[in-house]
């Protein structure tokens, strides 16, 4: 190999920048070179994608040999590691890599893990190693979010494999620029490259030290008893009763009072990079397949497939069952300034104490569903406009506060938890946590503001626009942190509400999201936690378009589009009936005979069936019904007293 000292090198460079042949330069005294090909082959018709492809091929010479990798991402860290050490391996590139990584054919996939394994696997690599990479780092930001996604995504394998690698070169405009070398002052040699500006490179010493690929490793760390951390209560769980009084031969076990949780002594401290749990990456596929199988009439279940696919992966079995115990959480905290703009005061302390006297759409649809209601008390925010939504001490409360909010619903046995929210200002501070998290404009992601008699108010859009744009002026300077952003502008619902879905992944407990507060959350707990995600289940974006755009980058595809209005969280509650017939349909229909199945029963040798001619059918009564008189009306639950704050 023509790099003297080095066992494995990053070449990074823009588009046609000559970075692929300066990597093939390094590696053309090498008696065999193993080609590892990430890209896919693409669009048949894409001849132009053809000609790269045949062009790369083309300069290989007859004695190196092609490994493919684009079938399956995971398996490029598996080459690495099974390589022996009088091999040479040339990887190009990591950009078709993380394009395969991304596409949803492989989700659920934690693509940090992923990237983890990776550099993992190049430290550890005994082979020498030359990767090619896009630099992405000097491009504009992309104006979609799937661009957005794949230059972040990129960025960081980029970062950590340079991390993991003994020498990085930058080459622009056919010019290799040395970024990172072992040893201060040198610089490795490298062959004749096909463009004469190989050897016209001039040496750069590394000015750092390389950092280990282990930084990417979950950080979760706790306060030392002398930084005791002050408890906040849990508010009470809520368990009402629908309107329409249940028959007494029927269940209500899902009303059992729910375990108190203990107090949390050891101050847990919630930062980026936590090794969370992740779904069953196997079951979900092998459960969708599985329904191929079943004796359904039809075409099958259409899109609710996926929450065949979901629910599985989440319980870590082929064949799940409907969700039994669902809890509701219901975030109370109202945003000042002008993020309220158009909404009445005092109207979300109404609604949230409208859901713990049992009334209410939330509290009906709970109710209706068999689901238990936390109405659950968030800090008040400051106008982002003018300064931070909440102080860093209170962020690290919320979330911690979310996190155990979770912890209790697991130890209660929840099943599945439900995400809403009815604070004043709450569309404007998601659209402010999404503008900063996604780049997207505020008036494109700022729903248009409904007044009580449903009238629209654009001039109460307007003032949202303006204090949404404020507010992102003000922090344009600012750490752009999952932290930093719940403090400067995502306020404390949000914040309870990312803690909420932490605590949830790792108790392995699945979250049914709807509305701008839990899509926000979403957006956040990603720098935490990336696995946090794929448990994450959106059921309808409500025509919200910052759910859409939200969506859009977690890789959450909608399965409904009613396009309620009645509050967040009150869609998912609307659905899920219907998720769980799907589940329990999936779980207790047979095998179809013809794949295996129980064979059909014989009507001629069994017992006569109602369709059979010899059984006297009773004649339909088709009497008209008399009308139903009013019922007695539902007094719902007594009411409960209102949980306090107290911040961290």
């Amino acid at each position: 190999m023509s790099v003297d000292g080095w066992n494995t090198v990053l070449v990074l460079g823009g588009i046609r920048s000559g970075k692929s042949e300066f990597a093939e330069s390094l590696v053309t005294d090498a008696p065999v070179v193993r080609y590892v090909a990430t890209a896919p082959e693409g669009d048949p018709e894409d001849t132009e994608w053809a000609t790269r492809l045949g062009a790369h091929r083309a300069r290989r010479p007859g004695s190196w040999t092609t490994e493919e990798t684009a079938a399956e991402p995971r398996r490029l860290a598996d080459v690495l590691a099974s390589a022996e050490p009088n091999e040479t391996l040339l990887v190009d590139d990591l950009g078709g890599w993380v394009t395969v990584l991304l596409d949803p054919e492989h989700q659920p996939a934690d693509d940090v893990a992923t990237i983890a394994e990776l550099a993992e696997a190049i430290s550890g690599c005994a082979a020498r190693v030359v990767l090619v990479s896009p630099e992405v780092g000097l491009s504009l930001v992309p104006t979609t979010p799937l661009g957005r996604a794949f230059t972040d995504a990129l960025g960081a394998a980029n970062r950590a494999v340079a991390d993991a690698c003994d020498a990085v070169v930058l080459v622009v405009a056919g010019q290799p620029v040395w970024l990172k070398s072992t040893a201060a002052g040198t610089e490795p040699a490298a062959a004749p490259a096909a463009s004469a500006s190989a050897s016209d490179a001039a040496p750069v010493a590394a000015t750092a030290p390389p950092a280990t690929a282990t930084a990417l490793a979950p950080v979760v760390t706790a306060l030392g008893d002398n930084e005791p951390t002050p408890e906040v209560q849990l508010p009470e769980v809520l368990t009402h009763t629908p309107p329409p009084a249940p028959s007494p031969d029927q269940g209500n076990s899902w009303a059992a009072p729910t375990m108190a949780l203990p107090m949390v002594a050891t101050g847990l401290v919630i930062q980026p990079g936590m090794e969370l749990p992740m779904p069953d990456e196997y079951a979900g596929p092998q459960a969708v397949d599985r329904l191929a199988t079943l004796d359904i009439p039809g075409a099958g279940l259409g899109v609710l497939d996926r929450v065949v696919g979901f629910a599985a992966a989440t319980q870590g079995t082929t064949t799940p069952v409907a969700w039994g115990s669902v809890r509701v959480l219901l975030l109370h905290g109202d945003h000042a300034g002008g993020a309220a703009a158009g909404t009445v005061a005092g109207e979300s302390a109404r609604r949230a104490a409208q859901a713990r006297a049992g009334q209410g759409v939330l509290a009906r649809l709970a109710a209706e569903s068999g689901a238990s209601l936390q109405v659950v008390d968030t800090p008040a925010s400051a106008p982002i406009e003018d300064e931070p939504a909440l102080a860093p001490e209170q962020v690290e409360s919320a979330l911690r506060y979310g996190w155990r909010l979770a912890e209790q619903a697991a130890d209660a046995g929840v099943r599945l938890l439900v995400l809403g929210a009815c604070g004043a200002g709450t569309e404007a501070a998601a659209a402010a946590v999404l503008a900063a998290t996604a780049g997207a404009e505020p008036p494109s992601v700022l729903g248009r503001v409904i007044t009580d008699s449903g009238e629209i108010d654009d001039a109460a859009w307007m003032i949202r626009c303006a204090a949404v744009r404020d507010a992102l002026h003000r922090t344009r300077r600012s750490s752009r942190g999952a932290k930093d952003i719940l403090a400067e502008l995502g306020g404390g619902d949000v914040a309870v509400a990312t803690g909420v879905l932490l605590g949830a992944t790792a108790r392995r407990v699945p979250v049914l999201l709807d509305g701008p507060v839990g899509v926000a959350a979403g957006m956040v707990s990603r720098d935490l936690a990336g696995q946090a995600r794929h448990w994450c289940l959106l059921a309808d974006h409500g025509g919200h378009p910052a759910v859409r755009l939200a969506a859009d980058v977690l890789g959450l595809t909608p399965l409904l589009d009613l396009r309620l209005d009645l509050g967040e969280g009150a869609n998912a509650l609307v659905a899920l009936p219907l998720l769980r017939s799907v589940l329990a349909l999936s779980a207790a229909l047979p095998v179809h005979p013809s794949l295996g199945g129980d064979a059909e029963p014989d009507p001629a040798a069994g017992t006569p069936g109602p369709t059979d001619p010899g059984v006297d059918e009773p004649e339909p009564d088709f009497a008209e019904p008399e009308p139903a008189g009013p019922g007695p009306a539902s007094t719902g639950a007594d009411e409960q007293p209102a949980s306090g704050w107290r911040a961290g």
